[in-house]
């Protein structure tokens, strides 16, 4: 579980947050908000992406995964919105500043999706209920957002779909987004 993999600062006394516990793969409400959790491939404490619905509008977030296994594929169908991420250009990870095994890391199956692994996923499952695709968690070092944004670009073409395609840039707020 992630919660006790935190290392909470002593110092809050009682401004610790209060947390509500689950399990990856729980499904649970918060107001009129249902959230369905799902269970992703990372080199964390058993992290999950995010799947979120109210008033008909499906919300889904899949970040730091090192691949998309046919379940996470399958949670994501339906989205409205759908943030994926589009971590890494493989040629400038390759010859970017990081040592070779955080290299290795982010390239490997507990690591981040690459421009080139999301862009499939574009080009061969991204559902046609998705209004907004927005590509995030894009590295500052080893990727660039015009890069992120021609390669989805050529991908949502080859697909005749009608997603807006939104690419959140590391330092500035995205759009607000209403339906």
């Amino acid at each position: 579980m992630t919660a006790p993999a935190i290392a909470w600062d002593e110092n809050w006394g009682d401004n610790t947050p209060q947390l509500e516990l689950f399990q990856a793969g729980a499904s649970f409400s918060i107001g009129d908000i249902d959230v369905t959790s799902f269970t992703i491939p990372h080199d964390a404490a058993d992290p999950v992406g995010f799947s979120f619905r109210a008033e008909g509008i499906k919300i889904s977030i899949a970040t730091d995964l090192g691949y998309l296994p046919d379940s996470i594929r399958r949670h994501l169908r339906g989205s409205d919105i759908l943030l994926l991420e589009s971590n890494h250009d493989v040629e400038m990870l390759k010859v970017g500043p990081y040592p070779w095994s955080v290299k290795q890391r982010v390239m490997g199956r507990n690591g981040h999706l690459s421009n080139d692994v999301a862009c499939s996923f574009i080009r061969d499952d991204l559902d046609t209920s998705t209004s907004t695709l927005i590509l995030g968690h894009i590295s500052e070092s080893n990727n660039h957002p015009e890069i992120v944004r021609l390669c989805a670009s050529q991908a949502l073409h080859g697909r005749a779909l009608f997603t807006k395609l939104v690419i959140a840039n590391p330092k500035t707020p995205t759009e607000t987004f209403t339906y």
